[in-house]
């Protein structure tokens, strides 16, 4: 029989250590928990009936364990779907946290994954939360992340919530790769117009300027334009990217500052293409993480407590902060988001439809599909109008340039003549 080493609490507080005999770790915490102690750390020391086969596992396991990096590692994104899809799956198929992180561990192919999978496990036979453990594995696992998955915990959920953020984290993937691939294009317009740029004005338009001196003529206005901006960057060239730079660096700051935050996010819901987005984003999550949450059989109140921690935006963390002190007040779900004027009315009415016919369950998820639709049409539409801006923006600049430049040399040719 397995022997577990552990640590806990007595009811008067003070601290206990030893060892235990159990068939396997719930007999041991019950065993615990007849003596009136809360454990702390509940750890496996040996399994001396085993075969040696089983021996042979643990020693591997060891040295697995010490090939383990120590502090947090830190993943790519594609490694942090793969993780979310892989555990989903096998929560989705009946597998239990732990079983289904120890067969993450064994894969083969999953190169930093088995590391994390190996830690969180660690972490959480310890007693430890899963959305906990992911925080001290690795900050690849951001605040969101890790919000939702202690909102999966709490209501038996975490399957669904992990498909749903796979969802999510491939989605923005892809719309990276998009507008990575829909930049390529106009930025390869936007080197060839400064490097033609850069010829004439340094090599054929000083040419030219100095045969018409030379002949006693001015200088064309188009030519002297262009005279002028090269001599102007030339000199003060250095001073406008260190400009640059420290007015980056100075928003950054006052971005990063705690105090600033809220007043930043509110600033990102007003931006012309991206607020629409994340406001759209935002409903999406919110109502299918309540879904979730109030089906699971969570209460109204503690389900708005959890989708507000895993509300990324600030500014609209503070509207869900006065919505649950209306509702804590005794009103209605959908008459404190009336009154807190920040969501849409369609919305609304649909999560007054579904306190009516006591399914708001079900009427959450059909709101959080809708909304996830209009989400999905706001980015195919965001995609279709960048390619047409920035060519358009690339053509008003490098046309003027090549207006002026061609400007200048029919000017000069007709001084020259």
């Amino acid at each position: 029989m397995p022997i577990f080493s552990y640590k806990a609490l007595s009811a008067r507080g003070a601290v206990s250590t030893g060892e235990l005999d159990a068939a396997d770790r719930p007999e041991a915490l019950r065993v615990l928990d007849r003596k009136g102690l809360q454990p702390v750390q509940l750890r496996e020391q040996a399994a001396p009936n085993k075969s040696k086969p089983a021996a042979t596992s643990i020693t591997a396991d060891a040295n697995d364990k010490n090939a383990i990096p120590d502090g947090p590692i830190k993943l790519k994104r594609a490694e942090v779907v793969l993780f979310t899809e892989e555990l989903a799956d096998m929560l989705g198929a009946g597998l239990q946290l732990e079983p289904a992180l120890k067969s993450m561990e064994m894969r083969q192919e999953l190169g930093n994954l088995k590391a994390v999978s190996f830690k969180i496990r660690q972490i959480v036979r310890d007693g430890v939360n899963f959305s906990a453990a992911l925080k001290k594995v690795s900050p690849s696992f951001g605040p969101l992340y890790c919000s939702l998955a202690a909102a999966g915990e709490a209501s038996g959920a975490l399957d669904q919530i992990l498909k749903r953020q796979a969802v999510y984290l491939k989605t923005l993937a892809e719309l990276q790769s998009k507008l990575i691939l829909a930049m390529i294009y106009p930025i390869i317009l936007l080197v060839a117009g400064i490097g033609v740029s850069i010829i004439f004005v340094t090599t054929l338009i000083p040419q030219l300027t100095a045969l018409i001196k030379s002949g006693g003529g001015e200088i064309p206005l188009g030519a002297a334009i262009l005279i002028g901006i090269s001599g102007f960057l030339s000199k003060w060239w250095l001073v406008i990217v260190l400009t640059i730079l420290a007015v980056a660096v100075l928003f950054k700051m006052w971005k990063d500052d705690e105090a600033n935050q809220p007043k930043w996010d509110h600033i990102k819901l007003k931006l012309p293409l991206a607020g629409p987005v994340i406001q759209s984003r935002f409903f999406v999550q919110f109502l299918e993480t309540m879904a979730n949450l109030v089906s699971n059989g969570l209460p109204l109140l503690r389900a708005l407590e959890l989708s507000r921690d895993a509300t990324e935006n600030r500014s609209l963390r503070a509207e869900l902060n006065r919505v649950i002190e209306q509702v804590g007040d005794g009103r209605s779900f959908s008459k404190a988001l009336i009154r807190n004027g920040v969501f849409p009315p369609l919305l609304i009415d649909m999560i007054a439809v579904g306190e009516q016919t006591g399914k708001i369950d079900q009427s959450l998820r059909r709101a959080a599909e809708r909304y996830d639709k209009e989400l999905n049409r706001d980015l195919q539409r965001i995609m279709a109008l960048i390619m047409p801006f920035v060519l358009i923006i690339m053509a008003i600049l490098i046309g003027t340039m090549a207006y002026l430049m061609i400007t200048s040399i029919f000017q000069t040719m007709e001084k020259m003549g």
